[in-house]
């Protein structure tokens, strides 16, 4: 089997933080072309996210639907992308080896799924533009489509994901890191 690896050079969207199993960054990246020949246009998630929220949409292991592990705190656009806070669950087994994993580096993609709403063929680019998308799921995979959703750090368990919940700001905020 020949699996073309995505190149490390790319700018690392994506953060996690150590012993806590929360995690935050980009699970998509507009304007870019992921593996498939899809490029995902801003504003394409906004329906979905109005219609879901996080609460409703998954968190799972290389997209299998028998492998939950965790939840996501916060879903949003940003004129990258689609930014990402995230909390495995440390209770279940997998949830833990993923947290280990990602403070190793031995995992470190993101992935999305969703069902294509509004999409347009671009010729030229011989892309699929996907205007439109219902998000479901997104997923800890090992190669992710879009080469530049990928984990790169993880927090210290000291900083509790309460604290967002009791303090009303997002966690990064609070420790002096900004999302881009």
């Amino acid at each position: 089997m020949n699996v073309k690896l995505p190149h490390r050079g790319l700018e690392r969207p994506l953060a996690a933080y150590s012993g806590s199993g929360v995690f935050c960054g980009f699970a998509s990246l507009f304007g870019m072309r992921d593996g498939t020949g899809d490029i995902v246009m801003p504003g394409a998630f906004a329906d979905s996210l109005k219609m879901r929220g996080p609460q409703d949409i998954r968190m799972l292991f290389q997209h299998d639907p028998a492998e939950p592990i965790g939840t996501w705190l916060e879903i949003r656009e940003t004129p990258r992308g689609l930014y990402v806070l995230g909390r495995l669950n440390l209770a279940v087994q997998r949830g833990r080896e993923l947290s280990a994993l990602l403070e190793t580096n031995g995992i470190d993609g993101l992935s999305i799924g969703f069902r294509t709403v509004q999409a347009r063929s671009d010729k030229i680019a011989k892309a699929r533009r996907l205007l439109a998308v219902d998000l479901w799921e997104i997923s800890l995979v090992t190669f992710p489509m879009l080469a530049g959703a990928r984990v790169s750090k993880q927090k210290s368990a000291k900083w509790a994901v309460a604290d967002q919940h009791f303090n009303k700001r997002p966690i990064m905020q609070q420790h002096g890191v900004k999302d881009t």
